[in-house]
């Protein structure tokens, strides 16, 4: 990972799960970890690393923006399905859903707004 004052440079994203231990992790909720790799100006993380433990999960949330999710290493499923390696998940404005990882996952999270705990 490279930062420049114009922005952040991840070099070949399908090794991190073979990296993680480059990558400082800090825990979101039981099983889940984190590690923020941009923040906007109010301190929400923008782009981040998820971790998941197996059988870890994240409660029902409502987007209040787009989301991109980017499944780097095992599987995540939510009400849509179930999603390995290489999955790109996108969820609009207004959808809600729980998410749910049996195996554990690492994925790359893209927010353009905070989501809300329901």
């Amino acid at each position: 990972m490279a930062e420049a004052a114009t922005g952040l440079v991840l070099t070949d994203i399908t090794t991190i799960p073979l990296r993680q231990h480059e990558f400082a992790w800090n825990t979101l909720g039981p099983g889940v970890e984190i590690c923020p790799l941009l923040r906007d100006a109010a301190g929400n993380a923008k782009l981040a690393l998820l971790r998941y433990a197996p059988g870890a999960t994240v409660p029902e949330h409502l987007h209040t923006g787009i989301e991109y999710i980017q499944i780097l290493s095992g599987a995540q499923r939510d009400q849509r399905g179930v999603y390995g390696a290489g999955s790109m998940l996108v969820s609009l404005p207004g959808t809600r859903h729980s998410v749910a990882s049996p195996e554990g996952c690492v994925a790359l999270a893209i927010w353009e707004a905070p989501v809300q705990f329901l």
